[in-house]
């Protein structure tokens, strides 16, 4: 049998529109500019490793209560990457409630590359390969939002990533979701990789689930 590849980005926790109170505005505003100018230095990094598509793992946004004039502003940065997908995954800061954040951005008008993974349903990346979202629909789920995977069906042969938001069980973190992650969740759920957001340290967990870090 041929083994297939896919290649993609795993990022998460931008937080886009974090407030930086803390700092003189000046600076608050440099670093909250800078928040959104990492969306095309991720987009040139994708380009320059042959990757089409950039995964989200969660805190795409900083909070759910952000005007639109933010959201459009995070959008167009995203579409002028056009040769990039990018799939977001709500997490425990922008959390996928009805009337929330996310209805507020389909409205909008999302651009053509950008696809908000606000279900826990199969969705096919391409042919050989499909990601299984675990999107937070609250800020406190209690719960392992993963555990869907573990029957999510796909085709024989086709490569199966998890994304999701939240803490592994019995480890330490510096993450603030309180959704805990089963931390044998890829290999009861056979997935060939569980892309995780919310600790903002790059960590290893096995050699197929990862944080990215922030």
């Amino acid at each position: 049998m041929t083994s297939m590849t896919f290649r993609f980005i795993h990022t998460a926790d931008w937080q886009i529109a974090k407030p930086f109170g803390s700092f003189p505005a000046q600076l608050a505003g440099e670093l909250s500019a800078a928040r959104l100018s990492a969306i095309s230095r991720i987009a040139a990094i994708a380009r320059q490793n042959g990757a089409a598509h950039v995964l989200v793992a969660g805190d795409v946004f900083d909070n759910d209560r952000l005007d639109a004039r933010t959201l459009r502003r995070a959008l167009e940065h995203m579409r002028t990457e056009s040769d990039i997908a990018f799939l977001l995954l709500p997490g425990n800061h922008d959390p996928a409630q009805a009337g929330g954040l996310w209805e507020r951005i389909g409205s909008l008008g999302l651009p053509g590359n950008v696809t908000v993974l606000d279900t826990a349903h199969v969705h096919a990346l391409s042919e050989h390969c499909v990601v299984l979202p675990a999107p937070l629909t609250t800020r406190a789920p209690g719960r392992d939002p993963t555990e869907w995977m573990v029957e999510a069906p796909s085709a024989p042969g086709q490569i199966r990533i998890g994304l999701a938001h939240g803490s592994i069980q019995d480890f330490s973190s510096e993450g603030d979701s309180n959704a805990k992650i089963a931390p044998d969740r890829a290999a009861r759920a056979g997935l060939d990789y569980l892309a995780l957001g919310d600790w903002h340290g790059m960590t290893r967990i096995d050699a197929r689930t990862w944080y990215s870090g922030t």
